[in-house]
């Protein structure tokens, strides 16, 4: 029986998530499985990966075999490693306290990458934000200048007006005040 350790598909259209697990590799995508080791989710940034690392290795040393996708996903978690360390631990090439020193400083610089994408994400979102705050506040400044402008021309224009009816007003009274005399 060949086993393989796969992706099941779950979620719904244009929004996978997958489940990690091993199986017969006779059996349907989505069918039976042996057994379930985790998820992933491609959908967040960065992927989110829930894996149970002892048992994926535990499947692997006894021969199962991961698709493309899944032995890059067990090579993000360091499981393929591990499998690696323990085969020269077996070997004698190395102790196994240097196997896991080795495996401790890999684990420790892979999750200072994951935490500095995930500032970097953040940082990213704050700087768009604040972006498109200044943006927001230069068109509204310009908005506030046009809308005093137009305010300054009506008042000019009202002004006008009152000086052309008091003009009017008076030529008037100037016509009205002969005309009375006479």
């Amino acid at each position: 029986m060949a086993v393989k350790i796969r992706l099941q598909r779950h979620g719904k259209k244009n929004f996978a998530f997958f489940h990690i697990v091993v199986a017969d590799s006779r059996s349907p995508r989505d069918g039976r499985f042996i057994e379930q080791l985790g998820s992933y989710n491609p959908n967040t940034n960065p992927a989110t990966i829930i894996l149970d690392g002892e048992r994926a290795l535990a499947w692997l040393n006894v021969g199962a075999q991961p698709t493309l996708v899944t032995r890059r996903i067990l090579s993000y978690e360091g499981v393929l490693l591990r499998k690696h360390l323990q085969g020269g631990v077996a070997k004698g090439a190395l102790t196994q306290e240097q196997a896991d020193q080795k495996w401790n400083e890999w684990k420790a610089q892979r999750d200072a990458k994951v935490n500095a994408k995930k500032a970097g994400l953040v940082k990213a979102a704050s700087d768009k934000a604040k972006a498109a705050l200044e943006a927001e506040k230069k068109v509204n400044a310009e908005r506030a200048e046009a809308i005093a402008k137009k305010a300054e021309e009506l008042a000019e224009a009202q002004r006008k007006a009152a000086e052309e009816a008091a003009a009017k007003a008076a030529e008037e009274a100037a016509q009205e005040a002969p005309a009375e005399e006479a």
